[in-house]
């Protein structure tokens, strides 16, 4: 009986989640918020070595580490997962997060941090090559 209990704690487990790429225009204060919780972020503007790679390069990058990609950059994005599709090439995920539900007030990185902990703390909401939009929490 001690191994199932176990075994189904460790798989509700936050470090289980989805990794995820922020994309530049996010600052690393929302990543360091995420991983304080237990998940695998990562943000561009903390990579020297991706700061000024065009968006293809970006979600190269994210596809090829396993990250889903968090981007308020939805007309160059989409666009791209399109081509991805086409090519029959996959990624880890493209989470958008549009100016309509995120207004870019005070509340902005906190408010995107919540919902990215929502998302992130419910498995199975982040599928390979899927495109969502994030929602509020």
């Amino acid at each position: 009986m001690h191994g199932d209990a176990n075994a189904s704690y460790s798989a509700a487990r936050p470090p289980m989640s989805n990794p995820l790429l922020l994309d530049e225009m996010f600052s690393d204060a929302i990543a360091e918020q995420l991983r304080a919780k237990g998940h695998d972020v990562r943000a561009v503007v903390a990579s020297p070595a991706l700061v000024s790679l065009p968006d293809d390069q970006i979600l190269s990058h994210a596809a090829a580490t396993g990250r889903a990609l968090v981007t308020a950059n939805i007309k160059d994005f989409v666009p791209l997962d399109a081509q991805y599709r086409a090519a029959g090439r996959s990624h880890a995920g493209l989470i958008l997060v549009s100016t309509k539900t995120f207004p870019q007030d005070r509340a902005y990185a906190g408010a995107i941090a919540s919902a990215l902990v929502g998302l992130l703390d419910k498995p199975g909401q982040i599928q390979g090559s899927q495109v969502l939009f994030l929602t509020r929490h």
